[in-house]
């Protein structure tokens, strides 16, 4: 499995020193809002289950990011398509420790630019809830421009915001 490595991070994959920081970031209604919302350790733990599982059937999917420097979990970005998931998604979260660094855009780039190359992706498009604005400040600096609001498969109104294809 793939691992990309940034300046300050690296995006890796899910080993089981994440599971603490995984179930407290999902404990947290506030951080977790965006994501699915808040979950019990079991829900939390069935989630990164999920994630891990992504990667073992399509060979690709959201990677935990680290600080290099510290080691610490500081959040998850990657690539989502689920059964039924409409396009190839580019998605983030942070910890909330990692709130205004920069982290979600520095490691947003890195897995944008691996779908493009690696996966040779035919569309790239990240789900934003209406009110997640700081979600649409990261796509937007990563190149994504707003495309049409859907409903997203029981999530509610999420806006799509479309990656434009390199070169």
């Amino acid at each position: 499995m793939n691992e990309l490595e940034t300046a300050r991070l690296l995006l890796r994959q899910w080993e089981a020193k994440d599971v603490e920081p995984f179930i407290e970031f999902y404990a947290e209604p506030e951080a977790a809002r965006f994501v699915g919302g808040s979950a019990s350790p079991d829900q939390a733990w069935r989630r990164l289950a999920s994630y891990i599982g992504h990667w073992a059937l399509l060979g690709f999917g959201l990677w935990a990011v680290e600080e290099k420097a510290s080691g610490a979990l500081a959040g998850c970005v990657g690539l989502w398509k689920s059964a039924g998931w409409p396009e190839l998604e580019l998605g983030y979260w942070l910890v909330p420790g990692a709130w205004g660094k920069g982290y979600a855009t520095e490691a947003g780039a890195a897995a944008r630019d691996f779908a493009w190359t690696a996966l040779a992706a035919e569309s790239l498009v990240s789900y934003i809830a209406p009110d997640n604005e700081a979600s649409v400040k990261v796509a937007e600096r990563l190149g994504a421009r707003y495309d049409r609001t859907i409903d997203l498969l029981g999530f509610g109104p999420h806006r799509v915001y479309r990656y434009p294809r390199p070169g």
